[in-house]
C-alpha cells in the first residue's frame, strides 16, 4: 500500500557510525541536497548526491575544504556497507551529481535508517566529519523522489546499541521458508530457523576465571526438544563458538508469534551462572494471543528478526548488547 506522501521530512536521531576521523575538530553547518528512489525492475536502492553548500572549511585559512559524502544504511552497517561519492578538491559548494546504489529488498530497505555524511578528504588518512542527515525509511514515501534541501547535523554521542556492561554476541540468523525432505517431499509448508552464534565479547567476569556457554529456546516451546547449546570453553570472556542451531518445522506465521531466546552462561563446578542474553522476535508482548513477559525484543532485537524476515533464505547479522533477562527455562543447564 502506497504511503501518502509527508508535508515534512521526520528524520530520525543522528545514530554514531564507525570511521576513522576526526569528528570534533570542525564546527558542522551548510546543507546537502539528495533524492532518493526505488528502482523495482532493478531491486535497487537509488541515492542521487546533487551537492553540498556552505561547508565547514577544515582550512580556515585558505577557506577551503576536500568534501565528500558517504552512505551508510544502518543497522545493517556490515552486510551491505558504505558508498561514497568522489572527491571536490578546494571547495565548500562541491557538486557531485553522482548515484550511490544498493541492491536490496524494499521490505528490508524498510527496516533501515539512511545515513547521509560529509567529509572532508585528508591525504594522510585523518579525514574530518564535516555534518551529516538521517532519514528513517521505514517512514519514507518512495513515491516521493523529488530534490530534499537539509541542513546538516553534528554526530550525536550515544551508540547505536549502548553496552549494559553485559557483554555483547555477534549472532547471525535466517528463515528457509520451505524445507525439501531426503524423500522429495516439502515439509508440510513449514520451515528452518538457523541461528549462527559467532562470538560473544567482554562477558562480565563474575569470579576469578568464566567458562562460557550459549543456550537456546525457541519459545514458547521449554522443552527439552527446543533446548540446544554450545559446547563449554574454558577461561574466557571473548569466546568464539561458531555453533549453528537448527530448528524445523516453523511456519510463516510462527515467526510474529515465536522468539528465539539466547542466554550466555558461565559453567561452575556447582552450578551455572546467567551472565546475559537477548530474545530475537517481534517484541509485541503476546504470543498466540496470550500476554507474556518474554516476548519483549529490543529495537536492536526486533531490527535483525525483521531483517530476517525480509531476507529468506539469506543470513543477516549483528552485534548486540547481552542484557539481563530471566530466563524462561532454567531448569536444564
Amino acid at each position: 500500500m502506497l504511503r501518502k506522501k509527508p508535508k515534512e521530512i521526520k528524520l530520525s536521531g543522528s545514530v554514531m557510525t564507525m570511521y576513522s576521523a576526526d569528528f570534533g575538530n570542525v564546527e558542522v553547518q551548510g546543507h546537502i541536497q539528495f533524492s532518493i528512489n526505488y528502482i523495482q525492475r532493478l531491486r535497487e536502492f537509488h541515492i542521487f548526491v546533487a551537492e553540498c553548500g556552505d561547508l565547514a572549511a577544515v582550512e580556515p585559512k585558505r577557506g577551503r575544504s576536500d568534501p565528500y559524502v558517504k552512505s551508510y544504511l544502518v543497522p545493517d552497517k556490515a552486510n551491505l556497507g558504505k558508498r561514497k561519492t568522489s572527491v571536490k578538491k578546494k571547495t565548500l559548494n562541491p557538486t557531485f551529481n553522482e548515484i550511490l546504489r544498493y541492491r536490496v529488498r524494499l521490505e528490508y530497505l524498510r527496516t533501515q535508517t539512511l545515513i547521509l555524511s560529509v567529509w572532508h578528504h585528508d591525504t594522510f588518512g585523518r579525514n574530518s566529519f564535516l555534518g551529516e542527515v538521517d532519514v528513517d525509511l521505514s517512514k519514507w514515501d518512495f513515491d516521493h523522489t523529488q530534490m530534499n534541501y537539509l541542513a546538516l547535523k553534528a554526530r550525536a554521542t550515544p551508540t547505536l546499541a549502548p553496552s549494559s556492561g553485559q557483554g555483547e554476541m555477534r549472532v547471525a540468523i535466517r528463515f528457509l521458508p520451505q524445507i525439501i525432505h531426503s524423500e522429495g517431499k516439502e515439509g508440510h509448508n513449514t520451515g528452518e530457523i538457523h541461528i549462527w552464534v559467532k562470538e560473544c565479547k567482554n562477558l562480565p567476569l563474575i569470579r576469578a576465571t568464566i567458562d562460557p556457554y550459549v543456550k537456546c529456546f525457541v519459545l514458547p516451546d521449554t522443552s527439552r526438544k527446543s533446548r540446544q547449546k554450545t559446547r563449554v570453553l574454558r577461561r574466557t570472556v571473548d569466546p568464539v563458538f561458531n555453533h549453528t542451531m537448527v530448528y524445523d518445522g516453523i511456519r510463516n506465521v510462527d515467526l510474529t508469534e515465536a522468539c528465539v531466546e539466547l542466554t550466555v552462561w558461565d559453567r561452575d563446578r556447582l552450578a551455572s551462572n546467567l551472565l546475559g542474553g537477548l530474545r530475537l522476535g517481534a517484541g509485541t508482548g503476546r504470543s498466540y494471543g496470550a500476554a507474556v513477559d518474554w516476548m519483549d525484543s529490543s529495537p536492536y532485537e526486533v531490527a535483525l528478526w525483521e531483517r530476517m524476515i525480509a531476507s529468506p533464505n539469506e543470513w543477516v547479522e549483528d552485534v548486540l548488547p547481552l542484557r539481563v533477562l530471566n530466563s524462561a527455562k532454567t531448569a536444564f543447564m
